[in-house]
């Protein structure tokens, strides 16, 4: 189809903190007259390729940069071929390296970073452009009855390894009022299921007014909301874990027995040198805390081989360690030295990479074997199951309340009967494909 008004296609990279801001952009792009798709989106039907790109990038780790920086290069390409006007960043690379880039990338259009993207509205626009009603109007990236809730900013945390609060900041809460009210729009639209994020979920609420932690307050405030039917927890931080969130989620059917919450290693001295606030044993009185007061709760964690001070005897401690705890889902990578970070300043990267990538490999190889196994247990039980698509071969995709969306499992149902996209079914497990299961109505 033709367009009359200017196409922006914006990408989101990296996790989905960015992707809330990526969908705030293009809220105001559509209220500024543009139209609008994100790169996942199916674009047949227009005309050309879009006038303006933007990337919103990621600067986690060093793969996750790399591939920013070649997703802008892909870009650029293409400007260079007359295909598109512009080709702007925003966000995590756009804060730490926009002296580096504006010198290295001179055929970028803009740079942005991940508080000042708001004036590249105005930038494209060429005008002076209204702000939005509320500061969290956004246009959904997600299917319509899934998306994500970035409760606070930044971190306070200093993690030797982590270059988050050189790029974010400091932590800073949103308030409970407004986190209810964006909840509270976004399921009288039809939204039902609510991931919540943050950097440090553990952290909410402390720098507001009582200093202490909210979250335990904010879903149940949120849990109640008209609609809400699923509410899944992310980024949980293990130090000054907030234990009443546990009878939170106890309290509410509509509380997924679901928490993410990256752990990193379990040898004392690594964690100590990863200045994680945590000792092996306070990890394990933790999670067996975890599981005693929410019964058969999944708990999603990340771990680290290769940072400094990792001898054999200590990753396979962290063997030992996954072995013996059997997570519902994990993920994990190798030590990526970061710019100015304290372990870049305080210690030697000096694990060779073949080791890294060896240590990677074992750990993931046995994380598998516990993910099939996990799979199998779940035969013979009944589940709830929200519905998210329905493939080309008729039969229906959905999750359990212990898979988020993108990075966990699925469920495949037959094609009969119908089913309605986005609507939560109870599902009996009739079988278990690798990581995946398969079910059936009840």
């Amino acid at each position: 189809m033709s367009r009359q008004h200017p196409l922006v296609t914006i990408v989101s990279m990296g996790c989905s903190k960015n992707l809330v801001d990526s969908e705030k952009l293009a809220r105001r792009f559509l209220d500024a007259g543009f139209e609008v798709i994100f790169e996942s989106d199916e674009i047949e039907g227009y005309e050309s390729t879009p006038d303006y790109v933007v990337i919103n990038t990621c600067g986690f780790i060093g793969d996750a940069k790399e591939e920013s920086i070649e997703k802008t290069m892909d870009y650029l390409a293409a400007k260079a071929q007359g295909d598109i006007k512009g080709v702007y960043i925003m966000g995590c690379l756009g804060e730490r390296y926009r002296k580096e880039l504006e010198e290295e990338i001179p055929e970028l259009d803009g740079i942005y970073g991940k508080f000042d993207w708001t004036e590249l509205v105005a930038a494209l626009a060429k005008r002076e452009t209204p702000a939005p009603c509320h500061e969290w109007d956004r246009e959904l990236s997600t299917e319509p009855h899934y998306t994500y809730i970035k409760i606070s900013e930044g971190c306070n945390r200093f993690c030797a390894f982590c270059a988050i609060p050189l790029i974010t900041g400091r932590h800073h809460s949103r308030t409970v009022e407004d986190i209810v009210a964006e909840v509270a729009h976004l399921a009288s639209e039809g939204t039902c299921e609510f991931n919540i994020i943050a950097q440090d979920l553990s952290s909410y609420g402390t720098d507001l007014p009582g200093g202490k932690s909210r979250l335990a307050e904010l879903i149940d405030a949120l849990a109640v909301i008209p609609g809400v039917e699923m509410i899944r927890l992310h980024y949980a931080y293990p130090a000054d874990f907030p234990y009443d969130v546990l009878d939170a989620m106890a309290r509410h059917k509509n509380v997924c027995r679901y928490l993410d919450i990256a752990l990193q290693h379990i040898d004392d001295k690594v964690l100590a040198n990863m200045r994680r606030h945590i000792t092996a044993d306070e990890t394990r009185a933790l999670l067996a805390r975890i599981r005693e007061a929410v019964p058969g709760i999944a708990i999603r964690t990340t771990l680290m081989v290769g940072f400094p001070g990792e001898d054999d005897d200590a990753f396979e401690r962290l063997m030992d360690f996954v072995r013996e705890q059997r997570f519902e889902r994990m993920g994990a990578f190798a030590y990526c030295e970061e710019d100015d970070t304290y372990a870049a300043r305080n210690f030697a990267d000096d694990i060779p990479q073949e080791v890294k990538d060896e240590r990677l490999s074992r750990l993931m190889d046995l994380q598998q074997e516990i993910a099939f196994e996990t799979a199998d247990a779940m035969v013979g039980k009944t589940l709830r199951v929200i519905i998210d698509e329905q493939d080309a071969d008729g039969q229906y995709i959905g999750r359990t309340e212990f898979d988020s969306p993108e990075v966990d499992c699925n469920v495949y149902l037959p094609s009969e009967p119908a089913l309605e996209i986005g609507r939560i079914y109870d599902v009996e497990i009739t079988g278990s494909d690798a990581f995946d299961l398969h079910g059936k109505l009840i």
